[in-house]
């Protein structure tokens, strides 16, 4: 999230639309952590999911496996232990992918908008679509954390700053596109996967948020339902 810039601010008429972008804690864990040599919980499932031998045992290149994708998504502890959180997010990944090309099969997202953003918070997924025809996506995103959660509805683009910047915490937002109350899609320099999830804006990849800022403009409806994992 984001705060609106002083002269935006004033030409919308709006005062106090604040939302930082964060980082969650450890969102850079040390690369040198001890591996654990205890077997967590969900060890067959994420040894299944590295590829590594099923055997719910944990050895020292299944820590090792496990430690490497806990430090790409700044997962903490990243000791290699496979626990709730690192499983959380294998079984997030392996549902978003089940999804294919095919992301409002459910029809929760309005089909008689035109040009529309989703944003399916169960799933962590956002597209773009026109009508019943997918113009983007599905790509993942990042969302509210509890507490701080992504306002669900249907909304619309009011305000777009490229090289936006929060004024309260002094970090870039590039390409952000607002829609409700300071929350806005933006690129920002983490894992999609990096838990607990945003301050309450649409986290994306620069990839994936510059393509929206090509494909949107101010008023285009924007559509938010379900509900994130943890919240």
């Amino acid at each position: 999230m984001g705060d609106i810039g002083r002269r935006g601010a004033v030409a919308l008429g709006l005062t106090g639309l604040v939302a930082p972008l964060t980082l969650a804690l450890g969102a850079t864990p040390a690369q040198a952590a001890s591996c654990t040599t205890a077997a967590g919980p969900y060890q067959k499932q994420v040894e299944k999911f590295l590829g590594r031998p099923v055997d719910g045992r944990q050895s020292t290149t299944d820590c090792k496996a496990i430690q490497a994708f806990q430090n790409k998504h700044g997962i903490t502890p990243n000791i290699g232990y496979a626990g709730p959180v690192t499983w959380g997010v294998m079984d997030l990944m392996n549902k978003q992918k089940a999804v294919g090309t095919n992301p409002n099969r459910e029809g929760k997202c309005p089909v008689n908008k035109g040009r529309i953003a989703c944003v399916n918070l169960t799933l962590q997924l956002s597209w773009i679509q026109d009508g019943s025809r997918l113009v983007y996506g599905p790509v993942p995103v990042r969302t509210g954390r509890n507490g701080y959660e992504t306002r669900t509805g249907l909304k619309k683009i009011y305000w777009r700053d490229i090289d936006h910047v929060s004024t309260i915490y002094n970090v870039a937002m590039p390409y952000s596109q607002f829609f409700d109350g300071g929350q806005a899609f933006h690129s920002v320099g983490l894992s999609m996967w990096n838990p607990p999830g945003s301050h309450g804006c649409v986290n994306m990849t620069p990839t994936t948020a510059k393509k929206y800022w090509s494909l949107l403009r101010n008023g285009d409806d924007v559509y938010v339902y379900g509900r994130k994992p943890g919240t």
